[in-house]
């Protein structure tokens, strides 16, 4: 029998927790350590020396050699360089451990071989990561050894923010000081911070190693680019929340065990709707350090996955006609007494504190569905989003039936004088309790949906960072949060101007409620009535970031300044070429190295079949048939892939990055879904022992 796992005993092993620098640290060093991190300054040098010292004993203690500034560059994943905790021998050549305060506030990396969007040149090497206080140190276990990591932001020897995590924790403090205005305003003094709290739903699937390794396209582009739907898919919907398969639980026991150690909550774990398709869910976290942990949560999975002949595919559609995987950003606010803004409480409609938090809420949503839509952006998630499967690029609010009731008599009224209740469940089993029933529905197909005490992001893709949609959320609501807190504190009348701007609020911004079926043809046409934005893809939606409005608000809080906007902009025309350029050449290369010769020596097989019928009298008909019908196929698909060498080409030498990002969008992967179309019927035609390789079938039910 196994050991049994304490997961008490295990949990944040491998973090330098704040009880451990209790431990470790002189008291009034900690308590500098504490009041920095719950009130921002700077430590003094001595306090950074000490606490440097205390990490390195610890993590020497745990095996390390290593520490490295972990940061998160705008390439979507970590960094990270590794420097050894050795230095010079001393005068009897005896080595010494050394890990000074210095060392840990502040590195150096090269910034001009990262994503910039021309804010770093070739030339422009210099940049800098910065020890984010209030993100605990880990321990990260590999070939390379036992490393300590230490999370930092990344910016420029200029000073732009050169990663997700800076403008991250700007948008933290935004919101908590335009948050505490909001609470003031109600009597509450003893609140010195509001903070974001995130929760992060984590989608994927599983690939046997084996039949992996012989997917060019999965190998290459993280997704298929050809492939048939086998016999059976998810039509039955046994899968979701089926039982879990024991080599499948095996790798979810060993994640979730190295995920307990480095102080990441996972708390639930499900097969998904898909075949080989399943998830994790952590508990809520302070949005920056959930930032942190979805990293690591992605990191495990790939890593774990490699220790059970798994590969880990976190696209976020990696089988066309399946399911694909996206990321729930659970976001909400609390402030550090103990009070979560976002709790309606038993009677919402006299909650009038959160009446007007909704109705700012309201405002920042449809003021900004644009950027919030941006936010979620990504190449893969292109090919989700919209897909009657994940909500549409269209950003609505979802409220229920209790609170969008309380909204209407609001706007209609003044006054909400009733809210609905929720009613006894009858089960109709003597053994099976009754119970009240929520006073509300839930609606999977909504992009941002009021879920009890938080709202729920649902556009966010599976291998997207959470820092950009928390940075945005974070963003939009300090804006709206000012804004009416500019009105409310000059007001003669507090109570009459709370109760009229909660009525102007929700009356102007009432179109971007609905509570309907968001995957309908109806609602495309009903937002489009409304005028609420449809950015279709990723690039569409790259140039909300630089718009006036935006620019205005990011500079307003000090977020991003015009010319880091301008740079991610840029980024996000340049990350889209080169992730299609990927696939259009892995398309070439499988279709000309592999699929074409594997079907042209088939109708070799054919052409001899029907002599060898013929010379023995029959007619040959059906066999006749089938090599007519392959032999079309090929020719179409041969003819494709011509015109997918060409347009990729062209696409290639375009300069400008929009430009040739449109291009890519609007010419080469049209061509690349004409080459994929007779491709994939021919996989429906050859025999299973010729063609090339893995079918979806095979890769989907062979975990």
């Amino acid at each position: 029998m196994s050991e049994m796992l304490n997961v008490e005993n295990i949990f944040a092993e491998k973090v330098f927790t704040n009880a451990k620098m209790k431990e470790r640290l002189p008291k009034k060093v900690y308590q500098e350590v504490m009041n920095i991190m719950e009130h921002g300054g700077e430590l003094s040098m001595a306090t950074a020396d000490a606490v440097a010292m205390a990490m390195k004993d610890w993590a020497v203690e745990n095996g390390a050699t290593h520490y490295s500034h972990w940061f998160q560059p705008l390439t979507g994943i970590t960094a990270e360089k590794h420097d050894s905790f050795i230095t010079h021998p001393d005068t009897q050549g005896k080595m010494l451990m050394e890990f000074s305060g210095k060392e840990l506030i502040k590195g150096e990396s090269d910034a001009s071989s990262f994503p910039s969007g021309g804010l770093r040149a070739t030339f422009e090497a210099r940049g800098y990561t910065a020890w984010d206080i209030t993100s605990p140190a880990f321990l990260k276990d590999s070939a390379c050894g036992t490393i300590l990591c230490i999370p930092t932001a990344f910016c420029s020897y200029t000073g732009e923010a050169l990663d997700k995590k800076t403008p991250l924790l700007r948008s933290m403090e935004a919101i908590s000081e335009q948050a505490l205005r909001i609470v003031r305003l109600f009597g509450n003094t003893e609140a010195k911070k509001v903070t974001p709290s995130v929760g992060a739903e984590q989608e994927y699937f599983l690939v046997d190693k084996d039949l992996y390794m012989q997917r060019k396209d999965l190998m290459f582009a993280g997704r298929t680019l050809f492939g048939a739907l086998p016999p059976k898919g998810q039509e039955m919907e046994d899968h979701y929340f089926g039982v879990i398969k024991e080599r499948v639980g095996a790798y979810m026991k060993d994640l979730n065990e190295e995920l307990w150690k480095l102080g990441v909550t996972a708390k639930t774990q499900h097969n998904e709707a898909a075949p080989a398709q399943h998830e994790l869910a952590p508990i809520y976290e302070t949005a920056n350090i959930a930032v942190d942990h979805n990293q690591l949560v992605m990191e495990a999975m790939k890593r774990v996955a490699y220790k059970h002949d798994f590969r880990c595919l976190l696209h976020e559609k990696p089988y066309a006609g399946v399911n694909g995987s996206g990321k729930h950003d659970n976001w909400s606010i609390t402030t550090d007494n103990g009070v979560n803004l976002l709790d309606p409480g038993d009677t919402p409609n006299r909650n009038i504190q959160f009446l007007l938090i909704l109705a700012c809420i309201m405002k920042a949503v449809d003021t900004h569905a644009d950027l919030l839509r941006q936010s979620a952006s990504d190449v893969g998630n292109d090919l989700r989003l919209g897909a009657n499967e994940a909500p549409p690029a269209i950003i609505s609010i979802f409220l229920g039936e209790q609170l969008e009731d309380v909204v209407t008599q609001l706007i209609e009224t003044g006054d909400a004088t009733k809210i609905k209740k929720g009613k006894r469940l009858h089960t109709g089993v003597s053994t099976l309790p009754d119970f009240v029933k929520d006073a509300t529905d839930r609606n999977r197909t909504s992009p941002f949906a009021f879920t009890g005490n938080k709202f729920e992001f649902r556009m966010v893709g599976s291998a997207d960072s959470v820092a950009s949609p928390n940075t945005t959320l974070n963003a939009i609501v300090a804006e709206a949060f000012c804004e009416a807190a500019d009105r409310l504190e000059q007001a003669e009348d507090l109570d009459m101007a709370i109760h009229d701007l909660i009525k102007e609020y929700m009356t102007e911004h009432q179109r971007i409620i609905f509570n309907g079926d968001g995957y309908s043809d109806e609602w495309v046409a009903e937002a489009e009535r409304r005028g609420l934005p449809n950015l279709h893809t990723m690039i569409d939606a790259a140039s909300t970031l630089t718009t006036d409005k935006a620019v205005a608000l990011f500079e307003k809080f000090g977020i991003f300044t015009r010319v880091e906007l301008e740079s991610r902009e840029e980024i996000i025309y340049e990350t889209y070429a080169k992730t299609i350029n990927i696939e259009a050449l892995t398309m070439i290369d499988m279709a000309s190295k592999d699929i074409i010769p594997a079907v042209a020596s088939y109708t070799g097989e054919l052409a001899n079949t029907v002599i060898a019928v013929k010379e023995a009298g029959a007619m040959g008909f059906a066999q006749m048939e089938l090599l007519n019908e392959v032999d079309t196929l090929l020719a179409e698909a041969r003819n494709a892939l011509t015109v997918l060498e060409k347009e990729t080409a062209t696409a290639a030498a375009i300069k400008d990055a929009k430009e040739q990002a449109f291009y890519y969008k609007d010419v080469v992967k049209e061509a690349m879904d004409a080459l994929r179309t007779p491709v994939d019927k021919l996989e429906m035609l050859v025999d299973s022992t010729i063609w090339p390789m893995p079918t979806y079938g095979e890769l989907m039910f062979e975990v």
